[in-house]
């Protein structure tokens, strides 16, 4: 309860045990002017009930107040857990969609390289083979000199 709630309450609670403890006084008839007539009631039970009435008006008033805002507090809870929801739904399509392209580029970047590769294992065949051509080209020439040198002393002896 509210610090209003708990003051009404202690306004009537007041009002009770003074009604109480001066009943005598409250209920002793008098003669009363109601505009265009008279009446003889006891002013003071008049003025305690008008009082205590509306003294209970407030309070429920106040309840009323109160209950309202309890539901609508309620209520913004509820939608704040929703949007709470749709916000962590959101990010986890970002990380679902981000890990996906993840995926595709480093699949990418794999076919990338193994294509890289072929390439530079060609170049490579291809430098092995000249370099094993020249080499062979290079023997073969020192085969015809030592032939060359060989030769005329083999026809001698």
């Amino acid at each position: 309860m509210s610090a209003r709630t708990l003051f009404a309450l202690l306004v009537l609670l007041l009002l009770f045990l003074f009604s109480w403890l001066n009943w005598g006084e409250i209920t002793r008839p008098t003669s009363l002017s109601l505009g265009l007539t008279r009446v003889e009631a006891p002013l003071g039970l008049v003025l305690v009930v008008a009082l205590g009435t509306v003294s209970l008006l407030y309070l429920l008033f106040t309840i009323g107040l109160e209950t309202a805002a309890l539901l609508e507090v309620k209520r913004y809870a509820r939608e704040l857990l929703h949007y709470k929801k749709l916000a962590e739904d959101a990010e986890q399509s970002r990380y679902t969609e981000l890990k996906r392209y993840l995926e595709a580029e480093l699949q990418r970047l794999a076919q990338v390289e193994k294509e890289e590769i072929r390439a530079l294992e060609a170049r490579l065949a291809e430098t092995l083979e000249k370099h094993g051509n020249t080499l062979a080209a290079y023997i073969g020439e020192l085969e015809d000199q030592v032939l060359r040198l060989l030769g005329p002393r083999e026809k001698e002896g």
